[in-house]
């Protein structure tokens, strides 16, 4: 079977070529080149089965028998085996062709996944500049719509009950530039009325007979002061009550001092905190964030809103921006963090009832003294040790005095002795 294929092989071969399948023109066509190459698409299987019968037909063990004798001369076309080196070069050539085609089809495909990756990119730059340009002439014509009706409703002049119009400053400007003006002195008003305290007196006028009013006014922070904001995943916002806020309140309100609020948190927020916190009533007034005045990003404090006299007035914070428009009239005291073994209250709480029992007549020349020190609250124990202290001695001296032998009272009364 293998044989014939052989034959068959060979058989194409000699019909491709033209010549008559001998031995004598089997050399012949096996080594010559121009014969083998005439049919391309045919050359590799043709060459496989040519390379096989060549083989099988010529190349013969020889004779055990016949091994003494002389060793025969190699034919030239046995012993160089061109027919083979053309058909390895023909297969060469070949798989150089495909290497080619197939390093061309690589470089094809990365250079067009190359235009491809340029495309997309073009693509989405052109979305997003499209997207840009139309958000752009949104916001302009929206813009636009909303200054036109800002200078149509606020430049429009004032007019009596009667429908007559009001002259003001900007009457006798051209129509245009007259609502334009009137529109921008608007926003500038409504933008100082936003900066400004909500109110000229924010504390209504102290109380007359027969009510009573307390001699001194203590202005309180909220947040850092009597409480501690805290935020966890579970629970989200809450404000913790700080140690002793109790004993604070219950020793510094009325008729001590006139309890006031002065936050710059806002009233929503603040008002259930604080009624939680003086059950009892000890705070009388609540200020919030529409009462402060904002100045460079901060909330400050205006005293000279309080509609109170500022030497009798003390304002408790931590913040020194939020007091920076009266810092004598504030004892600034650290930030509470939350910390339950925190007892800054009491000692606060006895400054506090010092000052107000001393009856000072100034209540900034004490704040003075105080703000001194880093921690006003711990040079306030400083002192309070020391006059212990003192009072101890005093008393011990006074317990001698009453003490003494009768020989002494004697002699101190008839002036000899005994």
């Amino acid at each position: 079977m293998a044989a014939s294929r052989y034959v068959t092989s060979f058989v194409k071969l000699t019909q491709i070529s033209g010549t008559k399948l001998t031995c004598g023109n089997f050399h012949r066509l096996v080594t010559i080149p121009q014969n083998v190459v005439c049919q391309p698409k045919q050359i590799s299987s043709i060459l496989l089965a040519t390379r096989l019968l060549h083989y099988r037909c010529y190349s013969q063990k020889p004779d055990e028998t016949q091994t003494t004798s002389k060793p025969a001369t190699a034919s030239p076309m046995l012993g160089s085996f061109q027919g083979l080196g053309i058909a390895g070069e023909v297969l060469k050539s070949q798989d150089e062709t495909e290497g080619k085609k197939s390093t061309l089809s690589g470089q094809q495909q990365q250079n067009n996944s190359e235009e491809d990756e340029e495309a997309k990119k073009k693509k989405e730059a052109e979305a997003s500049w499209r997207t840009m340009k139309y958000t752009l002439i949104f916001f302009g014509v929206t813009l636009s719509g909303l200054s036109g009706y800002i200078i149509g409703t606020w430049g429009a002049p004032e007019k009596d009950e009667e429908g007559n119009v009001i002259e003001d400053q900007f009457s006798s400007k051209p129509l245009a530039l007259q609502y334009i003006l009137r529109s921008w002195n608007a926003i500038m008003n409504y933008s100082q009325m936003i900066r400004d305290p909500s109110r000229d007196k924010l504390l209504p006028d102290p109380l007359k007979e027969p009510y009573y009013q307390p001699p001194y006014t203590l202005i309180l922070e909220m947040t850092g002061v009597l409480v501690h904001p805290d935020w966890t995943y579970q629970t989200g916002w809450r404000f913790k009550k700080r140690p002793g806020i109790d004993f604070f309140l219950a020793q510094v309100g009325p008729p001590t001092f006139e309890v006031v609020i002065y936050t710059a948190e806002q009233a929503f927020t603040a008002f259930p905190i604080l009624d939680a916190l003086d059950p009892n009533g000890n705070i009388m007034y609540r200020l919030f964030r529409d009462a402060t005045r904002y100045v460079d990003g901060h909330h400050v404090k205006d005293l000279d809103c309080i509609n109170r006299d500022p030497s009798k007035v003390i304002l408790l914070d931590w913040n020194t921006q939020s007091v920076k428009s009266h810092p004598r009239n504030a004892l600034k005291i650290k930030e509470w963090k939350g910390n339950d073994d925190d007892r800054t209250l009491v000692d606060l709480a006895l400054l506090l009832k010092t000052i107000a029992t001393s009856e000072v007549q100034d209540v900034r020349e004490v704040l003075d003294f105080y703000n001194q020190f880093d921690d006003p609250i711990e040079a306030f124990r400083e002192n309070q040790r020391k006059l212990q202290e003192q009072q101890e001695l005093m008393e011990r001296m006074n317990q001698e005095k009453q003490i003494l032998p009768p020989t002494s009272v004697a002699r101190g009364l008839f002036g000899r002795r005994f």
